[in-house]
């Protein structure tokens, strides 16, 4: 049977499991979608389109492959839009496949901008379909790439006028993906290490979300009695309230960093971040556990490695330390509890502050009483609502937080969180921001009122960026650039209402609680909602761990 080459491809990404197509606001696709009966979420932004795409490859630990379409071709206006939010998912090994219109055949090697080199540091692999018939095999490669190795954005560009292609003269079948177990020679020598360790901690990324490896780096912390600390990304992926979790920062994850003889680091790179530790390495052993060896030795030493997929390389790692008897260490579990209660002695006063304005923390302390924390998802924004969040929130189910950001592009909290809500469509979502983000954030709201998304986003205002400025944290680190138009004019509560969202704003502390739980009963009924908060300026949180300076 004949198909015209678009269509064909959306019938293959129905085929690869694809639920929706996100887009904004024209391509080659759009059309092809409507008429397979393809369900198009159509936003406002091109970087919101990829970046929710982005976010629920994630929180589906990639086993849901987020497909975005943007427009390309000679007026590539749409995928240069989108640069940023691929440059993000690239940056942070995430999946999504990207879709634009390719130039077409008469025009190639002629235009000014040309897509694929443009986009070669973002995506992993792209592809340009110049013929119907050879549709299936570039769908085919883009999901061998989407499903195996390192997780990251893919590009398809399929240029109009294609012609069209005989189904069963190119028949298709879904790509599985592959995965690679370790040498068993490595496992069983890193779980020697492990085991002879006097004070090892395991750092745990965002590889353990997706080798689904959750449940089994918690079986192997357990059995082995070793402490937990995750990186950014990988929050979540071991319950914080597990007694052997050091959270992500603070005075739990420097003691250990500073302390421990051995670092085993599973689904981490530990490449260069301005959003994670530095791993010391002196007086370490350093047992890095990778799905790509461009990981190792590349900014941190690593003295011994396990090339593999962290599911499997964890269930060779447990049978090896049952063959090996390990046992729990004694007295772990108390010195975590002390680390933590001594964290917290610095942030509960913040969090039962009655001041005005209100303290951030005191509306971090409501968010996380109002929630289920077993069916929820928290995500921030680029900025103090990442620090802060993730130096207090503790994450109890997989992906109850969604943490992001090697590169922390503004704005796409309102993406994780939209791609949560697809992939969690009963859970309760709210999403955090400050000044900065709620601008780029703005103008997707009505898509949020018109896909009936009951998210309830949280805007911190305090009137500038926190911490730019003087205060008395210090000098503030960009001074020159910190102030916005104060809160008595700039109201963002009435711009939300004004789309149709459920508004309101909140000065007194007390009056916190109450907001938030009107908003999620208006998220029950599919309706977003917006709370701002007019808060201080109290950039405190804790650090990252790094190096004495040279």
């Amino acid at each position: 049977m004949k198909v015209k080459a678009v269509n064909g491809l959306v019938r293959l990404l129905r085929d690869e499991g694809t639920d929706w197509v996100c887009t904004f606001p024209t391509n080659v696709f759009v059309n092809a979608c409507g008429e397979e009966g393809m369900p198009l979420i159509m936003v406002r932004t091109e970087r919101f389109a990829v970046a929710v795409a982005d976010a629920y490859g994630r929180a589906t630990n990639g086993k849901k492959i987020g497909v975005s379409a943007v427009m390309g071709g000679l007026n590539a206006a749409g995928t240069e839009m989108a640069y940023g939010a691929l440059a993000q998912a690239y940056e942070d090994s995430s999946p999504l496949l990207c879709l634009t219109d390719g130039v077409p055949n008469g025009a190639t090697a002629r235009e000014r901008f040309n897509i694929e080199d443009g986009f070669r540091g973002v995506t992993k692999w792209s592809g340009y379909i110049n013929q119907g018939r050879r549709v299936p095999e570039f769908v085919r490669r883009a999901y061998t790439q989407l499903r195996s190795g390192r997780p990251s954005p893919v590009m398809l560009q399929l240029p109009r006028g294609l012609e069209d292609y005989e189904t069963d003269e190119h028949p298709y079948t879904p790509v599985k993906g592959w995965r690679p177990a370790g040498d068993p020679a490595d496992v069983e020598k890193a779980v020697r290490a492990l085991l002879h360790a006097r004070n090892p901690m395991i750092y745990a990324g965002q590889g353990v979300f997706f080798g689904d490896a959750c449940a089994e780096l918690r079986r192997f912390a357990e059995l082995t009695g070793t402490p937990v600390l995750t990186t950014l990304m990988g929050k979540s992926c071991f319950p914080e309230d597990h007694p052997l979790s050091l959270g992500v920062r603070d005075v739990p994850a420097e003691r250990w960093l500073k302390g421990s003889d051995l670092v085993l680091a599973i689904g981490a790179s530990l490449g260069p971040t301005s959003f994670g530790h530095e791993v010391p390495t002196k007086g370490k052993t350093i047992i890095q556990c990778t799905i790509d060896e461009q990981d190792l030795n590349r900014a941190t030493r690593t003295d011994h490695a396990v090339v593999g997929d962290a599911k499997l390389v964890l269930t060779q790692m447990i049978a090896e330390a049952e063959k090996q008897r390990a046992k729990p260490r004694a007295g772990v579990e108390a010195e975590i509890a002390a680390a933590k209660e001594e964290k917290m002695k610095k942030y509960r006063p913040l969090m039962e502050s009655n001041e005005k304005p209100i303290n951030p923390y005191r509306v971090y302390a409501e968010i996380i009483a109002a929630l289920d924390p077993k069916n929820s998802v928290v995500t921030h924004e680029s900025g103090n609502t990442r620090d802060q969040l993730t130096t207090i929130y503790d994450a109890v189910a997989e992906h109850g937080f969604m943490a992001w950001g090697n590169v922390s592009t503004l704005g796409f909290g309102l993406g994780a969180a939209m791609g949560a809500k697809l992939a969690y469509p009963k859970r309760q979502v709210v999403s955090v921001t400050g000044d900065a983000g709620v601008s780029y954030q703005m103008g997707d709201y009505e898509a949020l009122i018109r896909h009936c998304m009951g998210i309830t986003t949280v805007h911190i205002n305090n009137g500038g960026f926190s911490g730019y400025g003087p205060g008395f944290w210090g000098g503030g680190h960009t001074p020159y650039a910190c102030e916005v138009t104060k809160a008595d004019t700039y109201q963002t509560a009435k711009m939300a209402e004004a789309l149709g969202m459920h508004a309101v704003r909140v000065e007194d502390p007390d009056e916190v609680a109450p907001a938030l739980k009107d908003a999620l009963k208006e998220n029950e009924k599919g309706r977003p909602a917006f709370v701002e908060v007019i808060c201080s300026r109290h950039p405190v949180y804790g650090g990252w761990v790094r190096p004495p300076a040279h």
